[in-house]
Parts: C-alpha cells; structure tokens; sequence
C-alpha cells in the first residue's frame, strides 16, 4: 500500500471544530505547512480574493507598520524624489518631442489634467499627455477601452509605451502621488467601484502611486 506525505494544509472554511484543530495543531508541529485560503491564494496567485476577505483578514495581516512609521515614510518619500528627478531629466527630451506631436496632430491643450482621489480621500489634479480628442468625453465619463476612435494616433503610441504617464513625475515630486502605490481614480468611478469591492476606500491609506500590483499583474 503505498503511503502519501503532507507537506501544506490548506483551511477554506474557519469554521473548525475544536478536535480538528487539535489534529490541524498536532500535523503544524509535525512540519506541515498551514495555511487559511487566502494567504494560499496569495503566495499561489499573487492576488488577494476580495470577496473572501474581513475585517478578520486585516486585523492578522502584516504590512501596516509603514503608515505609521515616520522613518519608513521619509525614507519612501526621499527615494520618489531622487528617482523623480533622474526620470525627469533622462525622459525629458522625449517629453518635448511628445508635446509637439500631440500639438501637431490635434488641436487643444498639450497636457490632460483631471481630478482623482487621493490620500486620505482628498482630491488632487493629476496631470498626463493628452492623448485624446478634445471631446472624447463630451457623453460624459468613460471607463479606459482599448482601440477607441476617440484616442488620436500618437495618444495610442504614447499609452502602449506609458509616455502618457511621465507628466505624473511631478505629482510624485509634489507629494500627491508615490512610485508604487494604488493607483487614483476619479470619484464618479469610485462611487460604482465602491459598491462591488469590499474595503476599497481602505486604499485611501496611502499616497496613490505611478503604478501598482494591479497593474503589475
């Protein structure tokens, strides 16, 4: 008969008996790996199962020192501004090149500007290439898509590349936005958003950021 080892426990359901959590104890002692279900589904998928998660999953979660840690916070805030002016000044001869382009090909103003929530639920004025048409919006708010007519031609070159996003560095030497952080998003959007994610306004604890794990992955 042949014999089969355990070497990771995973527990989906926290409502568990006390006998079995003598068992679950006794194979954690023994060497096996336990685990809840949503820290196996972030060490597996690198991603967090927003409709399992509590006030629980908060509470027990690491990663929360650095919103109170002053150190921690000026050191972060240090390194946003000496990588904000390197990337400012190797990115700007295409920043100036990007300006005439957008001018060139459509008329307006070169830069978008548009209000998001930021830290603290306070709204800030994000600032980007404009990369599309003046009245792209003139229906009314939109989620981003892919491949719209409303984005001009050059507008959907700098979005494949990100060059639409180099303006932000200022956000991030002005202190609204960080380097890796979630990003912001406009209120009209948050109030939908807000209705379908659990705890999401929690993201209102940090600085927004350039780019995030959502984006990453």
């Amino acid at each position: 008969m042949s014999k089969f080892y355990i070497n990771k426990l995973v527990i989906t359901n926290s409502l568990i008996n006390s006998k079995t959590l003598k068992k679950v104890l006794k194979l954690k002692l023994n060497g096996v790996k336990v685990m809840t279900y949503n820290s196996f589904n972030e060490e597996i998928q690198g991603k967090v199962d927003v409709k399992s998660i509590d006030e629980n999953w908060f509470l027990s979660g690491s990663g929360f020192t650095i919103l109170h840690n002053t150190l921690q916070k000026r050191i972060k805030r240090l390194f946003d501004i000496i990588l904000g002016i390197l990337i400012a000044l190797l990115t700007m001869p295409i920043m100036i090149l990007s300006a005439v382009a957008i001018k060139l090909e459509s008329p307006g103003e070169v830069l978008f500007k548009e209000r998001r929530v930021g830290f603290g639920g306070r709204e800030f004025t994000i600032i980007k290439f404009r990369s599309m048409r003046n009245d792209a919006e003139k229906d009314g708010a939109k989620w981003a898509e892919k491949n719209i007519p409303r984005v001009t031609k050059f507008g959907n070159f700098m979005r494949k590349t990100k060059i639409d996003e180099l303006p932000q560095l200022w956000n991030v030497l002005n202190g609204d936005m960080s380097f890796i952080e979630p990003r912001p998003e406009r209120q009209v959007f948050i109030d939908t958003v807000e209705k379908e994610i659990p705890f999401y306004n929690l993201g209102y604890s940090v600085q927004p950021g350039l780019t995030g794990w959502a984006q990453v992955m």
